[in-house]
């Protein structure tokens, strides 16, 4: 396996819960607190919340290595466009099943996929960057 991997996989791993953070507590956690909303959670939730850090680490994982299998060393635009396809694989599912699925609010549903795609295309230029221009073999 790449080597760069290893280095950046715990750097994807540290920046995908801080952007969680900042996403789901300071700009979404008000429209998580409304009556709406409210019913919606497991009264036990935080105490489940290692689960949510076990999905991310092996999330982080394979988000870097696919990353490794698929770049071509050709910088900034490589992980813009990493970053889009994996942001509407995981994106569009997550928020639009989650809305046709649950009672969300429609706005929601909206606000998980467009952040969830500044998410992963900002982890995308993370990764391509900490990845650099491929080495040439001599």
């Amino acid at each position: 396996m790449n080597k760069r991997l290893w280095i950046v996989f715990p750097v994807i791993f540290i920046m995908w819960n801080v952007l969680n953070f900042i996403v789901h507590t300071l700009l979404l956690g008000g429209e998580y607190q409304t009556e709406e909303m409210m019913k919606l959670w497991r009264p036990d939730m935080m105490q489940k919340m290692w689960i949510f850090y076990l999905n991310t680490f092996i999330q982080s994982f394979f988000f870097v290595l696919i990353f490794s299998k698929w770049y071509k060393g050709n910088g900034l635009l490589e992980g813009i466009q990493y970053g889009v396809y994996i942001g509407f694989l995981m994106t569009i599912g997550m928020a639009y099943s989650t809305y046709a699925m649950f009672p969300i609010p429609y706005s929601v549903a909206y606000k998980w996929f467009i952040f969830g795609m500044l998410h992963f295309i900002m982890l995308g230029v993370v990764t391509s960057l900490l990845f650099g221009k491929k080495q040439v073999k001599e």
